[in-house]
């Protein structure tokens, strides 16, 4: 089998650890006997700086003739710190979404035991924790009507779903936690917002259905999902969820491992897929071969798991664990004795080609 993949590295770490996930690609490629072709393509500031878009309709062109895409990071200060910019590396991500209709971001959350000590919530509470995040990406306050009134002294974003946008990822979420332990919390805003009882009705009726007899499905607000993640984190397994709520409770969730490096993500569409690590651009680091590449790593395990690779993904995993447990971890992880971006990169290839 012949796998066509986009390849987006894009700004400060991003080009490094996108090139230790394809390392770790090409390796399993070569032990379970599949070939990978690589589409390079420009995204973010870096797009920018080349062509004045951060999405160029050739990037755009690149992904469509793709079977999945392969994200670095999209960002750079000099655009984060001029709040008169007037195109900034973040459209690129809105405008990618939209583009390929990638309506659903899928973000898995799980604690090791070597970071532990690292989380800032307590061990007794992260322990066993493990969990998935589904966020609907393309509709809500961030792509609605949005403006200024009264010679700019007053602001508006209007926060619009449908039930076709709601429905849709609902059944992805049901589907996926039918593979899990079957328990689904909703969080929305129901007791204010119009749109939340929307999603609460539409959420509600779809797991009354037959085919999803099996789901447990609860409801939370968002104020309190949000406090429950700290409180009692191991208790969720899948959480629905609108755009921005999502967008915070991920960020939160970012926090219970102890480091963001080790996080991958999903965004998934009706026809493409595109996945990336869940941590920034990082600048401050860039080019000097210190990143953590373990969550652009697992990203290429999502990813083969979407190609319905199950093998592979599941021995680029095995040998993440195994990294993890001695210490073949970067300065983000282990301070005493750290290993820098490439050294894990190889170290890992090396694992799973000739363990």
């Amino acid at each position: 089998m012949n796998y066509k993949i986009a390849v987006l590295p894009g700004d400060g770490i991003g080009p490094e650890v996108i090139d230790q996930g394809l390392k770790v690609l090409n390796a399993v490629a070569k032990k379970f006997n599949f070939s990978v072709e690589t589409i390079f393509g420009q995204i973010g500031a870096s797009a920018i700086d080349a062509t004045g878009n951060p999405l160029p309709d050739e990037t755009i062109e690149i992904c469509k003739k793709a079977n999945a895409i392969l994200l670095g990071a999209v960002g750079h200060p000099k655009y984060d710190n001029d709040p008169t910019a007037k195109v900034r590396p973040e459209q690129g991500l809105l405008k990618i979404r939209k583009s390929l209709n990638l309506f659903a971001n899928i973000r898995p959350v799980a604690t090791y035991e070597i970071l532990y000590e690292s989380s800032p919530i307590k061990t007794e509470r992260i322990k066993g924790v493990d969990f998935v995040v589904f966020r609907e990406l393309t509709g809500g306050i961030y792509f609605g009507e949005k403006g200024r009134k009264e010679e700019g002294n007053v602001a508006f974003d209007i926060c619009t779903y449908s039930v076709a946008e709601i429905d849709r990822i609902t059944r992805l979420a049901f589907k996926t936690a039918q593979t899990r332990k079957k328990k689904v919390c909703l969080v929305d805003k129901a007791n204010v917002l119009e749109t939340s009882r929307l999603w609460r009705e539409t959420v509600t009726r779809i797991a009354k259905e037959p085919e999803f007899a099996d789901i447990e499905l609860t409801a939370m607000f968002v104020d309190n999902a949000a406090m429950q993640l700290i409180q009692w984190p191991s208790q969720f397994d899948v959480i629905l969820t609108e755009n921005m709520f999502g967008d915070i409770i991920t960020d939160e969730a970012s926090v219970l491992t102890g480091s963001m490096g080790l996080l991958p993500s999903a965004s998934v569409g009706t026809e493409l897929a595109l996945f990336e690590p869940i941590h920034g651009s990082y600048p401050q680091a860039a080019g000097k071969n210190i990143a953590n590449p373990l969550a652009t790593i697992l990203s290429v395990a999502m990813m083969l798991e979407y190609l319905k690779e199950f093998e592979p993904a599941k021995s680029i995993k095995e040998a993440v664990n195994k990294a993890l447990e001695i210490g073949q971890v970067t300065e983000d992880i282990s301070k005493t004795n750290p290993k820098s971006t490439s050294e894990v990169g190889d170290w890992i290839t090396n694992y799973i080609l000739n363990k």
